[in-house]
């Protein structure tokens, strides 16, 4: 992890841990380092960098001061207003830009922000391009040969401009219109926007198919996004498909890379059994290519349990997107994600895409005739129990002694009848203590065990 950015991009509070300074000097970096490497290919045209965001206030603020940066530096920034991450990977690639920017903070809430940073294949920018820009917050940069203690300004004809580029976001729209594969007339869908950046693109995309839909969360004011809404918050969807008898429900995050869904009974649906449903789905037509679907390390053992015996193989990476389609990419696997939801259909998207997910679970659901209770009852979910611990140090936490010793003796009486992981989140001060086993009583007990060893050796934060 990076000293700025981490898993999922440079993320923090608006203007205390990420400022607008900051997002300012992001857009400098870039606008020159690629305009500087076009130069050196002997190509004088501008950099062309597509940029979007959600529906924080702040984010407003982030993308005016990241386009100030660009356009000086000489790049040309190309604005998709409000919009889903995955459709700015998606038209980083297909449109060929330089690289592509979203600014949002996820699952969050509104007081935080973020950058996250696309190559021109859509992927998670590489580790090379984010140390550079890293160097250049702290002063530091040496690239091309030389020390720059400052990068040099576009001038007259060479300063960038912005382009209104909202026809490309309908793109977007008209590209997960063409991959729905079965009409959905006849069927009820229920939608949670999280007052994010699906709140006028997911309805517009199931009307097309034509379900009948009933949307809930999708007046965004810029301090409601995912207020007890969306995938983190699915309590509402499941009120929503119960009280109006709806067939399915599916509930955004705030960028809209995560899905999780709510079956006809109002029972909630998340990544794991997602990836069991099409996982098998795909084995069926002959599509699973290496037979093996990508997980991560937070997936449940009763979905390696349900892939046993569907001869299903499965691989596990760390916890986050970029290290699953890290994986997918180089074995060329095509259908990996996240028990939280991020799932990645590689010949589709090149990043987790909530509603291409969601599209993705109806075509099961139309293919096979059937209800989504019922293509999930071979995974027989272990019960598990995940602390979110707030804390002032991660690394100095998860690597305290006393900590890892508890661990340890937690996985000597577990055995094989379950396990734990401690682990530090990639996006926020936190260390995430998750414990699963056949009994759910067990599983907070044990989880407890260990944060009172983090809370006795001053570890947490209020």
């Amino acid at each position: 992890m990076g000293r700025y950015f981490g898993t999922d991009g440079f993320r923090g509070e608006a203007n205390t841990t990420l400022t607008a300074d900051h997002a300012y000097k992001v857009g400098r970096f870039l606008g020159w380092y690629f305009g500087e490497l076009k130069r050196r290919n002997k190509d004088n045209a501008a950099p062309r960098i597509v940029i979007g965001k959600d529906t924080r206030r702040s984010s407003y603020m982030f993308e005016y001061t990241l386009i100030a940066g660009l356009t000086a530096s000489g790049a040309d920034a190309y604005m998709l207003h409000v919009t889903t991450t995955p459709s700015v990977a998606y038209l980083s690639r297909v449109d060929e830009f330089d690289c592509g920017i979203m600014i949002s903070a996820s699952h969050n809430p509104y007081y935080d922000n973020g950058i996250k940073l696309l190559n021109s294949h859509g992927e998670k920018m590489d580790e090379d391009t984010i140390g550079l820009i890293e160097d250049y917050l702290d002063g530091k940069l040496e690239v091309f040969g030389k020390k720059w203690d400052e990068l040099p300004y576009a001038t007259r004809e060479k300063i960038g401009k912005t382009v209104d580029y909202a026809a490309g976001r309908n793109r977007y729209i008209g590209y997960l219109i063409s991959l729905g594969m079965y009409s959905f007339r006849g069927m009820r869908v229920g939608l949670d926007c999280a007052n994010g950046s699906t709140w006028n693109i997911a309805k517009s995309v199931f009307e097309a198919l034509g379900a009948t839909v009933y949307v809930i969360n999708n007046e965004p004011d810029g301090f409601n996004i995912n207020k007890n809404a969306g995938s983190t918050h699915i309590e509402s969807l499941q009120q929503l498909v119960k009280d109006k008898r709806l067939d399915v429900g599916f509930a955004y995050d705030g960028d809209a890379d995560r899905c999780l869904c709510v079956d006809e009974n109002g029972d909630v649906i998340n990544g794991d059994q997602i990836l069991y449903i099409y996982g098998v789905y795909m084995k069926e037509r002959g599509k699973l290519l290496t037979n093996t679907v990508v997980t991560t390390v937070m997936s449940n053992f009763g979905l390696y349990k349900a892939f046993d015996k569907a001869g299903i193989k499965y691989a596990k990476t760390p916890v986050g997107d970029k290290y699953v389609y890290e994986y997918m990419a180089k074995h060329g696997s095509r259908l990996g994600g996240e028990q939280s939801g991020h799932i990645i259909f590689s010949k589709y998207a090149t990043t987790g895409d909530g509603i291409l997910t969601s599209l993705k679970v109806m075509e099961v659901i139309l293919a096979k005739k059937t209800t989504l209770s019922k293509l999930v009852q071979p995974v027989k979910i272990f019960p598990q129990v995940l602390l979110n611990v707030k804390v002032a140090d991660k690394e100095k936490a998860e690597n305290d002694k006393d900590v890892t010793d508890a661990v340890k003796k937690i996985e000597k009486k577990l055995k094989s009848g379950g396990r734990i992981l401690v682990r530090s989140s990639g996006t926020e001060p936190l260390i995430r203590v998750m414990v699963e086993a056949e009994n759910k009583q067990v599983c907070e007990e044990y989880a407890e065990e260990v944060a009172s060893v983090l809370r006795a050796n001053g570890h947490i934060t209020d």
